[in-house]
């Protein structure tokens, strides 16, 4: 049977984002006209999941009330003539089943995935990091491509990785292939924030994953490191060094990896989105081209 299934860790606490995360999810915060969790839920859709399992957190209830149909809102924008503004809330209607589960503790992204061991079962599944939009307005078809990839090789581990500057390699998860082979290819180990002179490539992991089950039980295994956290790069290097097999697939150009984790891509995020809106886009940039050129 084909994996219908993906895990949305979102239980952060997003402090490099404070104080506008103080009492909102940053997974909630807008990425021109949707929150960012929005388009993560609808580019799993179009990539043929059906159920969205949530590990979530204190302060995050916004998340579970979004995804929920609002029947008054609805009846108010339908009775008072507002077909445009209930257009915009199709996405309720999506047939997919929401499901939520606690992290009742700040453990890590890889405890976070721990926490969906009992609803997982022994099914492979996906996970897609909450706060990370792949492809402007979120068109891309990366977790197809990499559940196809998953059960052609039956791989333990399936990871999307995007091209960064070699000097930006020493903050992310880095790919060491064992051959470059394309877009497509086998992994040796991944390297945890390298120095750029000894990076393996410059391929990181780019917030998009395809597991077997097998992760739990690495995840079991895992020491927490820094902060008491267990790391999930810890646990995916502990299946490939134990024979696991892993793969890497890249990001096509056009399916850049927006992470809104602070204030800079945030903000740049949000103006790449808004210049692209159908509606308004062409204003802004008529409007940020005046202000340019005046000062």
């Amino acid at each position: 049977m084909s994996i219908d299934l993906a895990v949305i860790p979102v239980a952060g606490h997003g402090t490099r984002l404070l104080p506008a995360t103080k009492s909102q999810p940053k997974e909630m915060l807008p990425v021109g006209r949707k929150p960012v969790v929005q388009y993560v839920a609808e580019e799993l859709a179009r990539s043929g999941m059906n159920r969205l399992l949530f590990i979530t957190g204190a302060r995050k209830t916004a998340i579970e009330n979004h995804f929920d149909e609002d029947g008054e809102l609805n009846s108010f924008l339908r009775h008072s003539g507002k077909e445009n503004e209930l257009a915009e809330l199709d996405f309720e209607h999506c047939d997919i089943k929401y499901f939520y589960t606690r992290q009742r503790r700040q453990l890590g992204l890889g405890h976070a995935i721990s926490c969906a061991q009992s609803f997982v079962g022994d099914q492979s599944f996906v996970v897609a990091l909450g706060d990370s939009i792949i492809g402007i307005h979120a068109e891309s078809d990366i977790v197809r491509r990499m559940v196809t990839v998953q059960e052609e090789t039956q791989a333990d581990v399936v990871i999307a990785f995007e091209e960064v500057p070699h000097a930006d390699v020493s903050q992310y998860g880095i790919a060491q292939p064992k051959h470059f082979s394309g877009d497509v290819f086998e992994l040796e180990s991944v390297v945890e924030k390298p120095d750029p002179q000894e990076a393996p490539s410059n391929l990181a992991v780019a917030a998009r994953y395809v597991f077997r089950p097998v992760i739990f039980e690495a995840l079991a295994k895992t020491r927490p490191g820094k902060g008491g956290e267990i790391q999930l790069t810890d646990a995916i290097e502990r299946i490939l060094e134990e024979g696991g097999k892993g793969i890497g697939v890249r990001l096509a150009p056009q399916e850049h990896r927006y992470d809104i984790g602070n204030f800079e891509s945030y903000f740049r995020a949000f103006v790449e989105f808004a210049l692209a809106d159908p509606v308004y886009g062409q204003g802004l940039q008529t409007h940020l081209k005046a202000r340019w050129t005046t000062g």
